[in-house]
């Protein structure tokens, strides 16, 4: 009876040991058929990070528990918590998922054109542009100035310049758009469809969202919006009680 008591305590004391031990886990990042290269792998537990090679792959210590975050500018990031069962296996696939691809924005204008008078001076001022236009063909040195009482009709017409576009025209709600997947506010932060606008507002009224837009980073994103979340769901059990 002892001897089977000491076997399962150190059984036990080595999963144990085994469990808190760092091991090298093996893995491919792929979006379909195709395998990803320079995906950020980052051990958001442990603060380290790897990058996937040509064929997708990498390599990273980790142990369970760990959370792991894929990163690619083109990708929804994509989060996943470590158990042992993924370490023991050591062959990780993680499935990214393409963003849609963003039209630039289209502004449609109305243009006002005044109608054409044709009165008597206008047609005269036709016939002399047309004379002018005769002496600028014939006459060398006329549209220059070069010759005596030369004179230049050609008038310099300014064009409009285009409106510049606002670069600080980027808020929040574009920001989570472009970097959440579609499944993350319902299966990481269990928030439900109905709820999901109101949390974005809740998160956008919060004067730290204005600087994760001066320097947009997925950890202080993702930091930003755990948090934002504890605080909703303590805010809608108070209303509730």
């Amino acid at each position: 009876m002892k001897v089977k008591l000491l076997t399962t305590i150190s059984l036990f004391t080595y999963q144990v040991g085994l469990s808190q031990t760092e091991k090298l886990l093996h893995g491919k990042v792929i979006s379909g058929i195709l395998k990803l290269n320079k995906v950020e792998v980052i051990n958001k537990t442990a603060k380290t990070s790897t990058r996937t090679n040509d064929l997708g792959e990498f390599s990273i210590l980790v142990r369970p528990k760990d959370s792991l975050i894929f990163f690619s500018k083109d990708y929804f990031f994509k989060r996943l918590q470590l158990t042992q069962e993924n370490i023991i296996a050591d062959n990780l696939v993680v499935n990214m998922v393409l963003k849609p691809e963003e039209l630039d924005e289209v502004v449609i204008t109305t243009i006002k054109f005044e109608p054409v008078k044709f009165d008597q001076s206008a047609i005269n001022q036709i016939d002399i542009d047309k004379r002018a236009a005769n002496l600028t063909r014939f006459i060398p040195g006329y549209k220059d100035g070069t010759i005596p009482n030369g004179m230049s009709l050609s008038i310099p017409i300014g064009q409009r310049k285009k409106p510049k576009k606002n670069e600080n025209e980027f808020d929040f709600k574009k920001l989570i758009a472009k970097t959440c997947p579609p499944d993350f506010f319902s299966k990481d932060l269990k928030i439900n469809t109905e709820e999901k606008d109101l949390f974005i507002e809740f998160c956008d009224a919060d004067p730290k969202s204005k600087k994760l837009l001066e320097n947009s980073n997925i950890l202080s994103t993702m930091d930003f919006l755990y948090a934002k979340n504890e605080q909703f769901k303590k805010l809608q059990t108070t209303e509730k009680n």
